[in-house]
């Protein structure tokens, strides 16, 4: 079956009601057989979803087993509990830390994006009147200091240079966890290629600089009464090719719209990280890859803190559709665009500047 074709299967077939898993402990098996395989389950997500876990031992599978959610296997993700624990304690420490001191780098004083934002800031959904949470954005940054950093060349309208707060110290520590996930992301992308019926080093000249986006976020406990056009982040899709988030354990707060507009929880679960895809995998195979809706909601009452990672495509590569997901039956969608272009004019409309 072509990629169009099932496509528009896909269109025609149930909703799903929970989020999948697929084994990535195969990602890099030297049996090409192995490898197609692999690809093949990640296409059929990526056709009928657009979102996935992956999760790594055994305690992780019956936990998974007794919450009710779809289990295919398990994966190893390869960012060690270590780091991301220590990463958890910056983030609140940083984020604990006087309104005034935090503004000091305010992202509206940089042209891209990178700094703090304060609650409410932002509005991913416009219906909306804004979104109950707080961040700091930094872009991929080499973890020894460079006079300059080859990466960053072809960054455009997106160029310019990280900023880090004063307190605490090892705030700057979170691109170690960037680094590990952006390893992760490259595993991902001749999968994705294998998926497409492409050849699997077919991005590897599109994804050379590192073109990634990290995010620390904390979103405040909602309690009392609740405007429901107040929450922690508004319906939207990620503007990238995917993203890789971390969830704190035992809150719920992520939800998935399938197509009957039901809300699907997307629950933390221990040892996993949630993978979905963007607007940029949308536009490249003209929407046969869904970028899903999707939204966070944190009425339990407790503080949350999540870390996304955005991985997308070099800044100046175009996001021409891939023509095995063009046809007669499904035209192109999309006006052709650079990376870096798309990115910053959703973040423009994000973001209010």
């Amino acid at each position: 079956m072509s990629l169009v074709e099932a496509a528009l299967k896909a269109d025609t077939a149930d909703a799903f009601s929970q989020v999948p898993v697929i084994d990535l402990k195969d990602a890099s098996s030297t049996d090409p057989a192995v490898r197609r395989a692999l690809g093949a389950a990640i296409r059929d997500v990526c056709i009928n979803v657009g979102f996935f876990y992956g999760a790594c031992g055994l305690s992780v599978s019956v936990y998974m087993r007794r919450a009710g959610i779809g289990l295919n296997a398990v994966c190893n993700h390869g960012i060690s509990q270590r780091t991301i624990d220590n990463a958890l304690a910056a983030m609140t420490e940083y984020f604990s830390l006087p309104l005034d001191e935090k503004m000091e780098l305010d992202m509206r004083k940089s042209p891209n994006f990178k700094g703090y934002n304060p609650v409410l800031s932002s509005n991913n959904d416009p219906v909306n009147n804004g979104d109950m949470h707080e961040g700091f954005e930094f872009g991929w940054e080499e973890l020894q200091a460079k006079e300059s950093d080859e990466k960053r060349a072809n960054d455009g309208v997106m160029a310019g240079v990280n900023v880090w707060p004063r307190a605490p110290a090892d705030l700057d520590g979170e691109h170690v966890v960037s680094h590990a996930a952006v390893t992760l992301g490259k595993t991902m992308f001749p999968l994705f290629a294998l998926a497409l019926d492409l050849p699997e080093e077919y991005f590897g000249d599109k994804t050379k600089n590192s073109a990634a986006l990290m995010r620390v976020l904390h979103y405040p406990p909602q309690t009392g009464p609740v405007d429901d056009r107040v929450i922690g982040i508004g319906a939207h899709t990620d503007f990238e090719c995917f993203t890789i988030l971390w969830q704190q354990p035992e809150i719920q707060a992520l939800q998935v719209l399938n197509k009957q507009d039901k809300w699907i929880d997307a629950p933390p679960t221990p040892g996993t990280l949630v993978v979905n895809l963007g607007d940029q995998f949308a536009r490249w195979t003209n929407d046969v890859f869904k970028s899903t809706v999707h939204r966070a909601v944190n009425r339990s009452g407790v503080r949350r803190y999540s870390i996304p990672l955005f991985f997308g495509t070099d800044y100046d590569v175009r996001l021409e559709p891939i023509s095995s997901c063009v046809s007669e039956d499904r035209p192109p969608k999309y006006e052709v665009v650079a990376a870096g272009d798309y990115v910053k004019a959703r973040l423009k409309a994000t973001y209010g500047h």
